[in-house]
């Protein structure tokens, strides 16, 4: 705002002095991705705590439901330690991929990504600090299935503590997948669809064992996320596990989740601006 010349004031009355553009006060540093990340995560945790335990618990009976099932066609061995991870790694997909492909498209839908980009945090730190929270939920059911299923196939459980990598790698790589259908999607009702082919492609691919697959399935297969962490998880139920192969799967299945969680911070910025 210019000032008004001396001789336009009442007599008396004092020239207020030009402010010059390099004076102009700062405008606020932007906000920086850790702290923004915190604060999403624990937003949307208090969130979705009360509406997604219900429907957690769908997700571990339903898997601890296909375990049963191939029990009477699965007796023991690779293939035993292939349908309990897959069904171990499904409650990842339940929640991370179904719910938050969900979570986005119903998001974009009402309009609520304009609440977001109102704020002063950045595209990353919202698609993390969503996934983060979605995947969290999945840590009981996991634990649940997966020792269920070693119970119930005769499995060792020694090795059982590798779910502590294989749990964020798959939930990083299933969670970016899921946010970025969501958000890609035109309706939500699409969004919807989306998430529920991704869940039943994890289904059907992931618990199924790889042995009996058609060479075109396989290959499918091997384009699927969660199938490295599923890998890697069967791998820690044999008593004497091929480490450099858990460690390559792993090492997959976090490039897969961080390139995935790139893919969902583009998408949110594409939607954000529409």
């Amino acid at each position: 705002m210019s000032t008004l010349p001396a001789e336009a004031l009442p007599a008396g009355v004092p020239a207020a002095p030009a402010r010059d553009a390099e004076e102009a006060a700062p405008l606020a540093p932007p906000a920086r991705l850790l702290p923004s990340l915190a604060a999403v995560y624990k937003a949307q945790l208090s969130r979705a705590r009360v509406a997604r335990i219900p429907l957690l618990f769908v997700a571990t009976f339903q898997s601890i439901g296909i375990m049963i099932l191939m029990r009477g066609v699965v007796d023991g061995g690779s293939e035993a330690r292939a349908v309990v991870a897959g069904s171990t790694v499904l409650v990842v997909a339940f929640v991370a991929l179904n719910l938050l492909a969900q979570y986005f498209g119903q998001l974009r839908a009402s309009g609520g990504l304009d609440h977001y980009a109102t704020l002063p945090v950045p595209p990353a730190a919202v698609v993390l600090g969503a996934a983060g929270a979605y995947a969290s939920f999945t840590v009981p059911g996991t634990l649940v299935t997966a020792v269920t299923g070693a119970v119930l196939f005769g499995l060792p459980l020694g090795h059982l503590w590798l779910l502590a990598a294989v749990v964020p790698l798959s939930g990083a790589a299933l969670a970016g997948l899921g946010a970025a259908l969501g958000l890609l999607a035109p309706r939500q009702e699409l969004a919807t669809l989306l998430g529920q082919l991704g869940m039943s492609a994890a289904l059907l691919l992931g618990v199924l064992p790889a042995e009996r697959m058609p060479a075109p399935i396989g290959w499918a297969r091997d384009l699927l996320p969660s199938t490295y962490g599923v890998e890697a998880l069967g791998r820690a139920f044999d008593p004497h596990p091929d480490w450099s192969a858990v460690a390559v799967d792993l090492s997959v299945c976090g490039a897969v989740g961080v390139l995935s969680l790139a893919a969902a911070t583009w998408a949110y910025r594409r939607a954000a601006v529409r």
